[in-house]
Parts: structure tokens; C-alpha cells; sequence
């Protein structure tokens, strides 16, 4: 675990907050102004019923911690240009489904955030959340090392049983979506625009075959643009809703160390996986390892250390087709329909180069890949 920290209360919502009659007053409260999700789920814990927290005065409202003379004054003035039951039908109107912390169908883990979303729109089918649920997340631009990781690791958890988690970005979050519907697992994005939008435009195609093997989730209303601010926002969502958060590759300044930090903040598992020093998709995750997160340095092993190995594993089986040999095999991956030049070889497998050279000349021998000019590579089958 990254930086361990005690974990997160467990306690779970006081009963008395949900249940339909609960939910208009979720999303009532929340067009509050001042009323953002910290103070919200205070407020339900502090009055056991956010519909009972409705009628209480300012000055009961000043024992909840985070609202003083000035913000209670400012809830007692709005309230009554707000109707509960008015603001329920206005949300429903798209047609798009949508969860609140009253529903039973609320991820239980998001709950344990200090501020839950207190509306979470959905579209396609919600997993079930007992169901381990794992974020795999990382840079928009990996290197070929990073691709590959982000498909054994991803297609790995969703024959486990894990609901894969990200934020269907380009990079490593479509890589990972795209790798668990192929293993046959339930996927889930987490998105910074309305659930009706497709943000980046490219992903259309993985956007459909989401909503048709998992869900796409949102805290924004429909029709909701991409915007800067929303994507750290969407982080937290992601993190909360995982045990674990697997970072694949991430720069330094990478949005994929926000996640990490908040589920470490969330008392949840963070794991990086290592790379190149001299690459710079790479750094990020070698600084998270330098904090304390776990090192991702094998399939059985990280399936392990999540508690995801059930019995003995069954034995590994060779490739259909392709070469033995670890190293070979690893390249005979990496290649797959590309051409790779020399360098990006070296980068991608983290060989040295007398290695990576004798490697590469013995599967031009056996006849598994041919040589091009440029000390370029690609398969010859």
C-alpha cells in the first residue's frame, strides 16, 4: 500500500437515509449552494435522514461540522424555493438512469468517501459490486511495454472475476477497457462529461461495447461537455469505487497519480508497475514505488497479493503459436502487426541491447521475424 494509512471507515449509511423516500432529498440538498458532497454526507450521518436534516433550523444545522451561523442561514433561505419531489421528476425527465447514496444499488465503497457523489448517473448494467472491482489507469501516450502489461494484467483480473475500473481515455484506459470485454469481463468508465457524451470521439466503437458488457458512469447530468476541471473529480470516482488502483505508466505530472494518491488517501491498495529510468512514461509509477506502492512484477504474483487466486492456478499453457523462449516471446508480442524499430525495442522490453540483439538475430534464424532496413523489425508469419 502506498504511503499506509489507517483504513477507511466502514461503517455504512445510517438506514434512515434510504429507500425512496430518501432520494428526492439527495439531490435537493445538493443545489444547495455551499452544500457540496463533504457536507452532504455529514449532514446524513449527523441526522440519520437527510428528509428529517430538511426541517431541522439553524441552529440544529450548526452542530453538523462545516456549517456555521452564515451557511445554515443561507440553507433556511433556500429551502423553501425548493421542491424535493419537483427536483426528482426534473432529473428523471432524460430518461437516463441514475443512483443515489438512498438506492440499494449504490456502490458500497463509494459510501466510505468523505464526499460521495450524491448523483451518479448510469448508462448499460452496473455489476455487482461484490464483485472485486480493480481501476487499471495510466498515461494517454505508453510506450509498447506499457500496452502490453495493460492487456496480460486487465484480461488477467477479468478472468479472475474482477470488474475492471477506468476512465476511458486514450492510452492506458482504452487499452485496459478494451482488453477486459475481449477476456470476457464486466468493465466500468468512469467519465468527466455527461454519460451521453463520447469523450475522446475516437472511442465510440469501446463506448458501445461497454454499455453492452458493464456501465458508464457520471456525476455530471447528460449532455454535460468535457471540461479540465471534471477530470480530477472523475479520479476520485474512480479510486473509490476500487479496492486496488494498478497504475500501468504515468509521467510525472500524469492525472493517473491523482487517482493513486486519493485511493491511498481512501486507505485502498496502490500498485505501479516498474519501467525504464530513462523513459519518461515510466517515472511516475517508479516514483509512486519510492513511496511505498506495490511493485506489479508478474501476473500469479498480483493476483496473489489482491486475494484473487483461488486454489492452485492451473498450469500455465504455451502459445499456440510462437516462440518458447521467454524473451521470444515477449517480442513476438510486442511486434504483433507492427514494425519496431531497434531503439523502441530496447525501451518496450528494457533488454540491454547485447541481449536484445543475440535474441532478435536467433528468431530471424528459427524464421519467426525478419529484419528490415533501418534495424527495423516485424514478424515473418
Amino acid at each position: 500500500m502506498l504511503f499506509p494509512s489507517s483504513p477507511a471507515d466502514n461503517a455504512g449509511r445510517p438506514g434512515s437515509c434510504r429507500g425512496e423516500q430518501e432520494r428526492p432529498y439527495w439531490l435537493a440538498w445538493a443545489q444547495i449552494k455551499g452544500i457540496g458532497p463533504h457536507r452532504l454526507k455529514r449532514l446524513a450521518e449527523f441526522f440519520g435522514s437527510l428528509k428529517q436534516a430538511w426541517q431541522a433550523d439553524a441552529l440544529d444545522l450548526q452542530q453538523v461540522e462545516g456549517i456555521g451561523p452564515t451557511l445554515a442561514q443561507a440553507i433556511v433561505s433556500a429551502r423553501p424555493g425548493l421542491d424535493p419531489e419537483e427536483i426528482l421528476e426534473q432529473t428523471q425527465k432524460p430518461g437516463i438512469p441514475f443512483l443515489t447514496p438512498a438506492d440499494p444499488g449504490y456502490p458500497p465503497l463509494l459510501w466510505e468517501l468523505p464526499d460521495p457523489p450524491p448523483l451518479l448517473y448510469v448508462l448499460g448494467e452496473c455489476p455487482d459490486w461484490q464483485q472485486p472491482a480493480i481501476a487499471v489507469v495510466g498515461t494517454r501516450a505508453p510506450t509498447s511495454y506499457g500496452r502490453l502489461w495493460t492487456q496480460k494484467v486487465s484480461a488477467a483480473l477479468a478472468e479472475a472475476g474482477c470488474v475492471v475500473v477506468s476512465g476511458l481515455a486514450t492510452g492506458i484506459d482504452g487499452i485496459a477497457h478494451q482488453a477486459c470485454l475481449e477476456a470476457g469481463g464486466k468493465t466500468v468508465a468512469v467519465v468527466g462529461t455527461g454519460v451521453d457524451q463520447v469523450y475522446p470521439a475516437h472511442h465510440r466503437s469501446l463506448y458501445r461495447r461497454i454499455l453492452e458488457q458493464g456501465a458508464v458512469l457520471s456525476e455530471y447530468p447528460p449532455g454535460t461537455p468535457p471540461a479540465k476541471e471534471h477530470f480530477p473529480q472523475r479520479n476520485r470516482i474512480i479510486a473509490g469505487l476500487c479496492r486496488a488502483t494498478l497504475v500501468m505508466e504515468a509521467p510525472e505530472r500524469s492525472g493517473a497519480l491523482i487517482t493513486a494518491h486519493l485511493a491511498n488517501h481512501y486507505g485502498r491498495e496502490v500498485y505501479a508497475l516498474p519501467g525504464n529510468i530513462d523513459t519518461a512514461a515510466a517515472r511516475g509509477c517508479l516514483q509512486l514505488i519510492r513511496n511505498g506502492a506495490g511493485m506489479i512484477l508478474g501476473i500469479e504474483e498480483l493476483l496473489q497479493e489482491l486475494d484473487l487466486v483461488q486454489g492452485s492456478p492451473p498450469p500455465e499453457q504455451p502459445p499456440s503459436f510462437g516462440p518458447s523462449d521467454p524473451q521470444q516471446q515477449l517480442l513476438w508480442q510486442l511486434l504483433g502487426n507492427e514494425i519496431l524499430s531497434l531503439d523502441a525495442l530496447v525501451q518496450a522490453t528494457q533488454m540491454d541491447i547485447a541481449t536484445l540483439s543475440s535474441t532478435l538475430l536467433l528468431m530471424e534464424l528459427e524464421g519467426w521475424l525478419v529484419q528490415l532496413p533501418g534495424m527495423r523489425y516485424q514478424r515473418a508469419r
